[in-house]
């Protein structure tokens, strides 16, 4: 399976869990209940815009976009946060009403079936897009993944909250419940928002990362060493850019070869990048002096 495959069976799903949640909500009447059916829906919408978002990010490049549009999954992650964000003051805003007000519960076998129901669904289908988002390296249907391991959690205490009530007849839980549901929520959209703007604002490649590059780099005898290593994310695809110092007495075509090797070497690692190397001719060093690197 694709990832915009895995990004429309997330539509898919969520169509289907709002449909039960809502039904299941408006027949008890419990907040928490409808709470998880807005979440779905929020959710929903950003499935929607998780599968346009790899569609346009797999677009290949073009004169308006000389480095491709892998910028557009990067969007969607910040686009999606916000999103959630709305739905979780929604829901506080709706669970404050019931708890100044009251509420009833008429029954509880529905809300609880489909608490049940929706849990198991949502981990299926998030262990799923979890997986092809890290095959893939995509953060828009990673993203995706988030909000239905979210709203695992949230089905998983909406469920509990129900059974307290059962057995408490306590009906404040139930409002109680959404708004912990709510804040479970922010803490997703807070999250997936410092995830998203960090990519958008190029921030660099994880350390881990780094360290693979540098490694290839000094595999090379020829490289005297390096400086200005410059790396980030586009959606899916790795960016590096780097300054290589080679021994002037290689050829052209052998400095050329040798970069060339370079970028082979890190395309097996990170198979999805585009890399830019500027070779820099210096002064071979005697072998017994060290080698020196710099990353400025």
């Amino acid at each position: 399976m694709n990832k915009q495959s895995a990004a429309f069976l997330s539509i898919v799903s969520n169509s289907f869990l709002i449909i039960l949640k809502l039904t299941a909500g408006l027949l008890i009447g419990s907040i928490s209940v409808i709470s998880e059916a807005i979440h779905s829906s929020m959710d929903l919408l950003a499935s929607f815009i998780a599968f346009f978002s790899i569609k346009k990010a797999s677009k290949a490049a073009d004169d308006e976009h000389p480095f491709g549009h892998g910028k557009y999954e990067n969007l969607s992650g910040f686009v999606e946060a916000m999103l959630i964000f709305l739905a979780a003051a929604f829901i506080i805003f709706e669970a404050i009403k019931k708890i100044i007000y009251g509420s009833t519960i008429e029954t509880f076998a529905a809300g609880l079936i489909v608490m049940f129901i929706s849990a198991v669904v949502n981990l299926v289908i998030s262990a799923a897009l979890f997986k092809i988002s890290k095959r893939e390296n995509s953060i828009a249907l990673e993203a995706d993944a988030m909000h239905l391991l979210t709203d695992v959690i949230t089905a998983a205490g909406v469920f509990l909250g129900l059974l307290i009530v059962k057995v408490t007849n306590l009906t404040i839980i139930d409002p109680i419940t959404a708004i912990i549901v709510a804040l479970l929520i922010v803490k997703t959209s807070i999250n997936l928002t410092k995830r998203s703007i960090k990519d958008l604002v190029d921030s660099k490649l994880p350390d881990e990362d780094i360290k693979k590059i540098v490694k290839v780099i000094k595999s090379h005898d020829e490289i005297r060493g390096y400086h200005r290593l410059r790396t980030r994310n586009c959606g899916p695809k790795k960016e590096v850019d780097i300054h290589l110092s080679i021994n002037e007495e290689l050829s052209f075509v052998e400095a050329h070869n040798l970069c060339s090797k370079i970028e082979e070497d890190i395309r097996t690692i990170f198979p999805n990048s585009y890399i830019l190397i500027h070779p820099e001719p210096v002064q071979k060093i005697p072998s017994s002096n060290k080698i020196t690197y710099r990353n400025i």
